[in-house]
């Protein structure tokens, strides 16, 4: 009897759902919050825990100082960020630009360039946002 590769054996049970979605087949809301901005969710309930939304953001688009409870990730897609949070100097991320912010750890940030901004946002647990005073 051959041995089973790796290939042949059943997926473990999860309660996490697999997903491959192509990007042009993405339907981009307009934000509640933020009228420069739109997301979608790619991932996960924000509304129950963890989360990975796309947002994309209009040239000068400015989303103000703020924090979440969850920690959040960014990674850039496409466009120029400039991020900053607090104990940091200001950053300017291209694609592949990546930015990790504790819960509670105010940020802000700019769509910086003349192109649009997507961006990957992903979340370890329920979605809140609290807007800050400016720093």
């Amino acid at each position: 009897m051959a041995a089973a590769s790796a290939a042949d054996a059943p997926a473990p049970a999860s309660t996490a759902q697999s997903a491959l979605k192509p990007l042009d087949t993405a339907q981009f809301q307009p934000d509640d919050d933020v009228k420069c901005l739109s997301d979608v969710l790619e991932a996960g309930n924000p509304a129950r825990g963890p989360s990975t939304i796309l947002l994309k953001a209009t040239p000068g688009c400015v989303v103000p100082w703020h924090y979440h409870t969850a920690m959040e990730q960014v990674v850039v897609i496409r466009g120029r960020l400039k991020m900053e949070m607090t104990g940091h100097s200001a950053t300017t991320l291209g694609p592949g630009g990546f930015a990790a912010m504790p819960g509670k750890m105010a940020h802000q940030f700019i769509c910086s360039g003349k192109k649009e901004c997507l961006l990957t946002v992903m979340f370890d647990g329920t979605y809140d946002i609290v807007w800050a005073p400016s720093h």
